[in-house]
């Protein structure tokens, strides 16, 4: 017996009691993953070799491993708190150098990315000018807080049943204020290119056995005497008088001072050119000499109002514009109550020119498709099935969400959602090989191999839960139960040294 087997024996006992006292310290460290002293014999060298007859010469650390188990998964009130469960590590970019890390709690920095706590940059895929989600080299993720832009309504889908048994209207012809020229009404909301909404409403009349003519109305007006009276609006060099005459009202109110007569010789001069244009439109639809006396009246009565504009002249006259409706399409239907794939032209789809007015500053037609697909016509009451358009006004984002995939939902405030980035997640063929840097994150080494990135829940990747994080793997009865073992492995090594010290001091007594 030596000092050496003794000594390596304390140096062991004390690294392990070491890496036991770290695992204890960080018992409470989101992310933390326990390590393990691991030791080896040690023998001395001889060149001929003594087989199985050469006694030891003590003990080393052979390695620290750490132990990359899964820990548990606990819920937080942080939303952007995300926790893997299963492999992979979260990569994250700091000062240029990439580390990678199991402690998923993050916040956003002033520059809206995602950052831990020291700072690091999450990474992920970014998204494309789409909104789609685009896959290649990782970027630090930056949520977008940008307001959403409106998306103008382009399609609609009715899916309705008309009822058969219903009978044609009594009172004729269509009138859109008048509930007695039709059978039925669907309202649905569509929104102009500046994201203002309005109310589409269709109108169902019957008109023979398995046949319904369809109108439109928007905002309550039917879209033919809406058109007429959209007439005295545009930019082209037909429209120069009453777009001369507006401006020169505009002109006047803002002269200073203002003049009350010139203010209202100009309302008038505008009144006279728009209630011409719309009543010319008016006769080309059908008016008759009555109808259209009563547009130029309409326009010259609101003119004639104190501190009347050429606002409440157009709506003035828009108001006395009745010219006949105009059917935008008819549904057919054949002996088993479906459409008519024959006789309804396009199979139930009517493109329709829906005009905007009065003027949002929009496109003042705005061209969108009605389909009818599915729409039956069955013994049974008149009912919507399913009522669907595309088109949503402008909005700001509200809150945001991190599914099992890694994918980052916006919900905005108009209701829609559209994805924010995507977080990536990597791998290793061996764990154990990362160089431990401290803040609980790794770099990659040699040892650990190149590391795999993708995304979660796909291949050997776990999933992500959001508002949750991962708690240390860190076993603290397991540890103290440890500690004591070390606690008695030193003592015992001492006693051993001990042992020696007498037996040399029985030696040296010897005369």
């Amino acid at each position: 017996m030596s000092f050496q087997q003794g000594l390596s024996g304390l140096n062991g006992a004390a690294k392990s009691l070491d890496v036991i006292g770290n695992n204890i310290a960080n018992a409470s460290t989101v992310g933390f993953k326990g390590a393990q002293a691991q030791f080896a014999d040690v023998y001395a060298s001889s060149l001929n070799g003594a087989g199985g007859m050469t006694a030891g010469i003590g003990t080393k650390v052979s390695q620290i491993a750490q132990q990359f188990t899964q820990g548990n998964i606990e819920s937080s009130n942080n939303s952007l708190d995300i926790a893997i469960n299963g492999q992979g590590f979260f990569r994250t970019v700091s000062s240029g150098m990439v580390q990678y890390t199991r402690n998923g709690q993050f916040s956003l920095d002033k520059e809206g990315y995602m950052v831990n706590a020291a700072g690091s940059k999450l990474t992920g895929y970014g998204v494309g000018v789409t909104g789609q989600v685009l896959a290649g080299a990782p970027v630090p993720l930056q949520i977008n807080t940008a307001n959403l832009k409106p998306v103008s309504t382009a399609k609609v889908g009715i899916e309705m049943n008309l009822d058969s048994r219903a009978a044609a209207p009594a009172v004729n012809p269509f009138d859109a204020a008048d509930p007695n020229t039709y059978n039925k009404q669907t309202p649905i909301d569509v929104y102009d290119t500046l994201g203002n909404p309005h109310v589409l409403s269709t109108f169902y009349v019957k008109n023979g056995s398995g046949t319904w003519d369809v109108y439109a109305a928007n905002d309550g007006t039917e879209i033919t005497n809406l058109k007429v009276a959209q007439a005295a609006q545009g930019d082209t060099a037909d429209f120069a008088a009453v777009n001369a005459a507006r401006a020169a009202w505009d002109a006047a109110t803002k002269a200073i001072p203002p003049v009350a007569a010139t203010i209202s010789a100009a309302l008038a001069n505008y009144a006279t050119e728009a209630s011409r244009m719309v009543s010319a439109a008016a006769g080309t639809a059908g008016a008759d000499a009555a109808g259209q006396a009563a547009i130029v009246a309409a326009g010259g009565d609101a003119a004639r109002i104190a501190g009347a504009s050429p606002d409440q002249v157009d709506k003035a006259i828009a108001a006395a514009v009745k010219v006949p409706a105009v059917p935008i399409g008819t549904l057919r239907f054949d002996e088993n109550g479906a459409l008519n794939a024959v006789t309804t032209p396009n199979g139930g789809k009517f493109n329709i020119d829906l005009p905007i007015f009065p003027s949002t500053g929009s496109t003042p037609i705005q061209t969108m498709e009605i389909a009818y697909t599915g729409t039956t016509q069955y013994g049974t009451s008149t009912s919507d099935k399913k009522l669907v358009q595309d088109g949503y006004t402008a909005g700001n984002l509200q809150r945001f969400s991190i599914g099992e995939e890694g994918v980052i939902l916006g919900q905005y405030s108009n209701g829609q959602s559209k994805p924010l980035g995507q977080v990536v997640l990597a791998n290793f063929t061996n764990p154990n090989g990362l160089e431990p840097l401290g803040n609980n994150a790794w770099a990659e080494s040699a040892d650990s191999g190149t590391p795999l990135v993708g995304v979660p829940d796909s291949g050997s990747f776990g999933v992500l839960q959001s508002s949750a994080v991962e708690t240390s793997n860190v076993d603290l009865t397991a540890e103290l139960v440890n500690m004591i073992t070390a606690q008695r492995v030193y003592q015992a090594n001492a006693q051993t040294i001990k042992t020696q010290d007498s037996v040399l001091q029985t030696l040296v007594n010897m005369r």
